[in-house]
């Protein structure tokens, strides 16, 4: 038993002996069982935690099952940006939206057009089409595409004093505007809230999401 005591502390279990072990040699922990099982009468319970460490999982950029992967990940799980090359060019649209929500005091103000910075849908429509055509430069795995046109629209809504917003990319090339038309709402929301914060700190930029897009392989989606 001198490996035993030597090794690992004695641990009595009601339901019998267990042998956690994760970083000794298989000989080395057959030989501890063995010993075990020689004093105590009985095998040890297996280990929940395993006599082998796991290894975690590599993702790969092709599944035989047929399951989605992660295409910005290479076979060590380093980031990567995705080769296009062999993609065929296609007409690809993207619609995105996001709503802001800016309480009614802020609402007031943007509906009269009474912010002291001037006319906040106006500057925010602007900003967000100037964000679409930046996507590349702040999204650093993103494809710096020619954009085709991109739309950027604002709608006040006074049943929860807000804006909605909507964005609408689109391209003749070998990858998707998804992200071109999301990043066209989201720094529309955000050039909302600059205009409106010195009324209110309380303005909330949500449901930023994608809700349809067209061409490429995957074809067209739309949000259910």
């Amino acid at each position: 038993m001198s490996i035993f005591r030597s090794i690992l502390p004695t641990v009595a279990r009601k339901n019998g002996w267990r042998c956690f072990a994760t970083r000794f040699p298989s000989d080395t922990i057959a030989e501890l069982n063995k010993e075990m099982e020689s004093v105590f009468g009985e095998s040890p319970a297996p280990s929940p935690l395993g006599s082998t460490p796991q290894q975690p999982a590599r993702p790969t950029n092709g599944s035989g099952d047929g399951q989605p992967v992660l295409t910005h990940v290479d076979s060590n799980g380093q980031a990567k940006m995705v080769d296009v090359s062999s993609k065929n060019d296609s007409t690809r649209v993207a619609v995105a939206t996001c709503r802001v929500l800016l309480g009614q005091k802020a609402f007031d103000l943007v509906a009269s057009n009474q912010i002291a910075k001037g006319d906040v849908l106006t500057v925010a429509k602007i900003a967000g089409i100037t964000g679409a055509k930046q996507t590349s430069s702040l999204i650093p795995l993103c494809h710096n595409l020619n954009l085709s046109h991109v739309r950027v629209d604002l709608t006040l809504n006074e049943e929860d004093s807000s804006v909605m917003i909507e964005g609408e990319a689109s391209t003749s090339g070998k990858t998707g505007v998804e992200m071109e038309a999301m990043t066209a709402v989201a720094i529309a929301g955000l050039t909302v809230y600059d205009m409106c914060k010195a009324a209110s700190k309380n303005i909330c930029i949500t449901d930023i999401c994608l809700q349809h897009k067209s061409g490429g392989k995957s074809g067209s989606w739309s949000r259910s």
